[in-house]
């Protein structure tokens, strides 16, 4: 391990992801969190527990963690490794909120995403690896995947994100911490690290929670779960059309025909109603 990225998510991690893979590290990011360490996790953040050794056993071929839920333990992967350096990004806490604000709307507005953790064993695994980490860093749950309203409480995360960047502040050895805006750009960051400032501009990624879209197209976490609800619709689709022959077998199709008129003269009944208003 050779970095730790303890800042909060919506600091510029996933900037910081790419910048830091332009050195030639091996990154971890947030899905590759769950995809390799999924199972570790969810026991480090649960009433399980977990220990330094269990850092050591999940980085050892790592050179860079960002995002969550690393960042909620920088301390305990920094005993782990205790050669590494500590990069804090960081930003106005105001707009660091309205920009986490802004990630979660982009999520909620995806319906594959939202759908895939109902709809796939993997997925379902995710939602609760997912409310794990929430509720470890915000104490606060969610109920269901659709369940996004934790962003609404800006008084509970403007106080985490504040006592998390003064933590850090505070605990970690000066000589090993860079507190850091990706604004700054290339010159600081390849100072601290002792790198050649690469000839491109530094990266941007993640404008207006845009991730979710590539993530979900490239990520093989993301891949498995989608192909999971797929297969899950398929069977539910079978089975509802299997369950109509059935229900047409049994009754000789009366009931089914039945069903039938009953919606046919429902949507007669509206299109007649529309077209009633809409006339002279």
């Amino acid at each position: 391990m050779k970095v730790i990225v303890a800042g909060y998510a919506k600091t510029g991690t996933k900037s910081m992801a790419v910048a830091l893979t332009e050195f030639g590290f091996n990154v971890y990011d947030v899905l590759d969190h769950f995809w390799y360490h999924g199972d570790k996790w969810a026991k480090i953040l649960s009433s399980s527990g977990g220990s330094i050794e269990d850092f050591k056993e999940m980085y050892q071929s790592v050179d860079v963690v960002t995002d969550g839920p690393p960042y909620l333990f920088w301390e305990e992967i920094l005993q782990a490794y205790p050669d590494a350096k500590v990069i804090l990004t960081t930003r106005n806490e105001d707009d660091w909120y309205k920009s986490y604000c802004g990630q979660y709307k982009a999520m909620n507005e995806n319906f594959t995403y939202k759908f895939m953790q109902l709809l796939s064993p993997t997925g379902w695994k995710y939602f609760k690896y997912f409310n794990y980490f929430v509720m470890s860093r915000f104490g606060l749950e969610m109920k269901h995947p659709f369940d996004l309203s934790f962003v609404n409480n800006g008084i509970v995360l403007k106080k985490a994100f504040r006592q998390h960047n003064q933590y850090c502040l505070q605990n970690c050895p000066p000589d090993k911490l860079l507190v850091y805006n990706v604004r700054q750009g290339w010159a600081p960051l390849c100072e601290f690290l002792g790198k050649e400032i690469p000839d491109k501009p530094f990266p941007h990624e993640n404008v207006a929670g845009n991730i979710v879209d590539k993530l979900m197209a490239t990520h093989p976490a993301a891949i498995r779960i989608q192909r999971e609800m797929k297969v899950t619709i398929t069977l539910f689709s079978l089975g509802l059309l299997f369950g109509v022959f059935k229900l047409y077998k049994a009754n000789q199709g009366a009931t089914l025909r039945k069903m039938c008129s009953q919606l046919w003269d429902f949507i007669g009944v509206k299109l007649f109603s529309r077209f009633s208003q809409s006339s002279p």
